[in-house]
Parts: C-alpha cells; structure tokens; sequence
C-alpha cells in the first residue's frame, strides 16, 4: 500500500460528520457528492487531499487540487468552494492542519542559516497548491494513525505537526508558510488589515486609513493586498459584508432590509444587487433556501 492509499483509508475510517478529531487543531473531512459551490472563509490552513478533487475561487483566481495535492491559505480570505469529485463509492477524503502563526515564527528561529531559501520580495499569494511529497504524506500517516492510540496523542502530536509545519515552511509553498511567522512581513501587514477590515466590515473606511493601520504606505499596501488576496480593500470588505449577510438571513429570512443595514448597505437596492451577483439569487429568495441550514464553522478547504 502506498503513503496516498493508507492515508485515505485511516481519514475514511476516522472520519467524524462534524469534521473533528481528538488532535486540537487536526480536521478530517469526507464527503459523497458533490454539492454546489458556497461562500466561506478560508482560515489559515493546510488542506491534503487523499481522494476526490475540489475547486477553489478567490477573487478572480480559481485553485483546484487533488489526491496527492495539498493547499495552503496563509491569511483567513473569503472563498467560495466546492468538491468536484465526490461519490458515495469513492467519497472526497481529506486532512486538514490549521496554521499557528506562533509555532511557525518558533521553527524558524530554530532553523540554521541555510536552511531555508531566500525569501522574495513583495507579499506572497494568501493561497496556492503543490504535489505532496512523500515526506508530507508520511507524517501526515502519523499524525493520523495517533487517534488509533489515544494515550500517545498528548506527547506525540505536538511534534508530528512541528514537523508537517517543517515540510511546508522548507516546502514550495514555503514562502508564504515562513511570512506567517515573521512579525515584519508584508504577510503580516496584509493579515493584520484583513483582521481590521472583518472587525469592521458594516463601516466605511479609506484605504490610506486602512494602510497606516498596517504599517504600509498606500502604494505597498494596495499592491501587497492585491498579491495575498486576489482582490482590492473594498472587494474584500464587500465579499465579507455579503457573506455575513448571508449568515444572517439563515436566522432573520424575513427581515432583508434590516440585515442589509447590519452589514453596511444605505441602499436596499444595492444590496439585492449585489447579493443576487454573488449567490445567484435576490436576498428574500436565498433566505428561503437557507432555512434549516446550519454554517459550518470549519474550515472551507478541507
């Protein structure tokens, strides 16, 4: 058997509806068909898939990845995504690894010099996809074979993640992985505004405003925003305004006015514009087909 068909075999059998596992920050997911694609955020996290096929759209960029392949999102974006590949005989099988900032800065003092390339310039993109190398997929068997010994989880995980976080951060992904870690990245100062702008997603900003938050002169940041996200300040701030009302029309589908001015909309008209533009259909008419569903708080990658 090899690494791929095991790990597909241990995240079927360890496999959870609600996507959870004994091992703090470790998903599994395994779905068997594929539904239609829906808005999310992304989270910071690495996403393996062992079987089936999923596509990604962020902004005007779309991701696909596949069995063998893993995805990482660096910075919590809006995405919209769905499985494209997905049975009841041969379900989409996937792990995923939520990123902590704090533990990839520690690896990286850890490292020796030389050890890592060089880092480039400017902002790498918040999202992109590579093939799984067989040292990848070997932890990643690991790591998941722990929830068949419960008692060796508290001693051992720790360190099986330390080591798939090395994988990533020495990786083909890994610039965008080490900038997660470094204080002073432009990285960083893009997540820190992305963190500004979904705290205050209802309320109109500039983007000079939102810059000076982040440490950046205009002129960087715009293009540093645009690298890592696939979208402008204001695209963002729209994107998540739509989503949060979409989360709230699942719990107030009769009240469409009211939750267009939660979100930041003075004009009724637009939001119906816009929300019909990103969901396919008016807000009164998306409410109803929301009902009785309940957003889930995982991550979308996965």
């Amino acid at each position: 058997m090899d690494h791929l068909d095991e790990l597909r075999d241990l995240l079927a059998r360890h496999a959870r509806p609600d996507m959870s596992t004994a091992i703090e920050g470790v998903l599994i997911s395994k779905v068997e068909r594929p539904y239609p694609p829906s808005p999310a955020m992304s989270g910071s996290v690495m996403a393996l898939i062992a079987q089936g096929a999923k596509r990604i759209g962020l902004g005007d960029r779309v991701y696909e990845y596949r069995a063998g392949q893993y995805l990482v999102a660096s910075v919590d974006l809006p995405i919209t995504g769905h499985f494209t590949e997905a049975t009841p005989e041969q379900p989409a099988i996937g792990l995923g690894l939520t990123l902590h900032s704090a533990t990839i800065a520690e690896l990286l003092l850890q490292a020796a010099p030389g050890d890592l390339p060089p880092a480039g310039s400017g902002a790498p993109s918040g999202m992109a996809v590579s093939d799984a190398p067989d040292e990848l997929l070997d932890a990643a068997i690991r790591l998941v074979r722990l929830l068949d010994q419960p008692r060796d989880i508290a001693v051992l995980a720790p360190m099986i993640k330390r080591e798939i976080l090395w994988r990533l951060i020495a990786g083909e992904q890994g610039a965008a992985v080490r900038q997660l870690g470094l204080a002073d990245s432009s990285l960083t100062h893009v997540a820190r505004a992305v963190r500004w702008i979904r705290e205050h997603y209802a309320q109109a900003f500039r983007v000079e405003d939102v810059a000076q938050r982040s440490g950046m002169s205009v002129s960087a940041f715009y293009r540093n925003f645009q690298a890592v996200t696939a979208m402008s300040p204001i695209q963002f701030q729209k994107q998540i305004r739509l989503q949060e009302a979409r989360l709230l029309l699942a719990s107030h589908p009769n009240d469409v006015s009211g939750v267009g001015l939660r979100v930041g909309y003075d004009s009724l008209s637009q939001f119906s514009r816009e929300y019909r533009r990103q969901f396919g259909a008016p807000p009164s008419q998306d409410a109803v087909r929301l009902r009785g569903l309940t957003p889930s708080t995982a991550p979308a990658l996965v």
